[in-house]
Parts: structure tokens; sequence; C-alpha cells
């Protein structure tokens, strides 16, 4: 049997925001300046000192305070702040929301895969049919319309779907073929592939736990690899790109990087892996918030 060569992991950051800065991290938390506010968050994998004074931290607009399970808290506020405000990342547009979650309705670091997937859309030389799994509030999908492609957008909840909607007319994309549907991502997938309806990017952030329609649990670790071969029977037989993001940051980046070799291993191409980091203003330390893995044809 042909030896594999050992995966060279990469680290990822997206260096070109003008919305949002790391300005410090430290002792658990994480300062954020996020448009006009600076935010401060939870972050467990800071597990070293804060380089700048405390003052400054706690100056910061808006703290969340976490309470019991894993994304939960509330927020509390150093002075009036807008309900809702609105970032860009280059042309794409995101509405900010202070809730519930420790979420805010964006993932900074994802914006290195924004970029790549519009650009496997604008070289492909063709027309590209995309699903976005557990899509969230649709910067991948925006991302991927914007670039020409023919967009459909799955998530669980009718909230996240409604949100993504929102980002794509504050986009100047109310008019991009995207399709919006809240559904099971796995019950879907089953669907499609009964009806032989194929396509030609796959992008995919499922979370590390959650309840979809019904209750239906998902489990990072118990789902993953059945979810992946659900994704290989909807692929068409010239598939141009997946990208699956990964927080189930517990896990080594070769854990996702060898589930999916396994369903592209027949399709050539190049399949690459490692973290989506964001790189702190005050010292340079480089925080890790997800795995990823990403694989293009030839």
């Amino acid at each position: 049997m042909e030896k594999q060569p050992l995966p060279n992991l990469q680290l990822l950051s997206s260096p070109d925001w003008q919305d949002y800065e790391l300005l410090d991290s430290g002792a658990g938390e994480a300062l954020e300046r996020v448009g006009p506010y600076t935010l401060l968050r939870p972050e467990p994998q800071a597990i070293w000192s804060k380089a700048l004074p405390a003052e400054t931290w706690a100056a910061a607009d808006a703290t969340m305070v976490p309470t019991s399970g894993e994304q939960g808290g509330y927020w509390t506020f150093k002075k009036p702040m807008d309900e809702t405000w609105v970032i860009d990342y280059q042309g794409l547009k995101s509405e900010i929301r202070l809730s519930t979650s420790r979420h805010i309705g964006v993932f900074p670091e994802q914006a290195t895969h924004w970029d790549w997937i519009e650009d496997q859309v604008r070289t492909a030389g063709r027309p590209l049919r995309v699903i976005n799994l557990f899509g969230y509030t649709g910067m991948a999908t925006a991302a991927a319309a914007r670039a020409g492609a023919q967009v459909t957008h799955v998530d669980a909840s009718k909230h996240a779907v409604a949100w993504a909607s929102r980002n794509l007319e504050l986009s100047n994309l109310e008019n991009a073929s995207v399709r919006w549907l809240v559904e099971d991502a796995r019950k879907y997938l089953k669907r499609e592939a009964k009806r032989k309806s194929l396509y030609d990017g796959i992008i995919l952030d499922p979370p590390k736990f959650g309840r979809g329609p019904g209750g239906r649990v998902w489990e990072y670790f118990e789902d993953i690899s059945s979810l992946l071969r659900l994704c290989k029977r909807v692929l068409t037989p010239n598939p141009r790109f997946i990208c699956l993001t990964s927080y189930a940051i517990q896990a080594s980046a070769l854990v996702p990087h060898q589930a999916l070799q396994e369903i592209v291993s027949s399709l050539g191409g190049e399949i690459t892996s490692g973290e989506l980091v964001t790189v702190e203003k005050s010292r340079g330390r480089i925080l890790s918030h997800a795995l990823y893995t990403r694989w293009k044809s030839s």
C-alpha cells in the first residue's frame, strides 16, 4: 500500500479586516473591536497574561458574563449601544447583535474562507451549484453568491436563516441566486441524494453539539463521518471544492483532514488543513478558534 505523506498543517488568519480587531487576550478572555464598539468575551484558550492595562479592559463597551452551559450568558454595558450594527468585510456586510449567546453574528476568523470560496467560484470557468450546510448568518453564502454561484443555504434555525437573508440584502446581493431552507442538514442531504440533486461545491460548518428540528441531536465526533459520506453522495462527477470548518477544537486538525480525505481520495486535487486563527494587536499572540479542511479540484 502506498504510504501517505504527512499533512502540512497551516495557520490561516484574515489580515484584511477593517471593522474587526483582536485587541488583546489573556486570563480566559478576549478584548475585541467590532465596528465602533469594544467587546469583552470569554476565551478559554487565552491562558496567558493580558498585555493591555486593566483600565483598558475595564473600559470595554460591553462584557459577556458567562453562565451555565457552553455558550450561554448575558451582556453588561458601560454605555448605551445600538441594538444592532453593521460591519463590513470587503463589501460583505454582517449585522451584529448581542443576545444571550456568546456569538455575535459573525466569526471573523472565517473571512479567509470567504475569500477562498469566492476564488474557487470565480476561477471555475463554469457555473457552480453550491450548498452551505449549517449556514448560520450566511457570510459564506454571500461570498459564493457574489462570485456567481447558485447557492442553497441550509440551517435548522429559522432565526439564523432570516439573519442570513438580511445580511445578503445589506451586501446588495438580494437578487443573487440563493435558496433558503430551514432544515436539518442530514435529512436534507438524504433527500437530495435520492433526487440525484448534485452540487459542485459544499460548505460545512457543523457545531460541536446541537439540536435540529424535532430535537434531533448533533454530536460532532459521532456524526461528522456519516455527514461527510452523505456529502459525497451529492457531489457532481466533477466537483470544484469542499470547505469544512470544525469548532471541536479539542480535536487535532488531523481528525477532519483524514475524514474528508477519505471521501475525496478518488477525485485527485489538493487537500489542506490546519487552524483558523486571529492575531492580537497588543502582543502578536495567536488565538486559535477552529480547525479547517479544504479540498479543491486540480
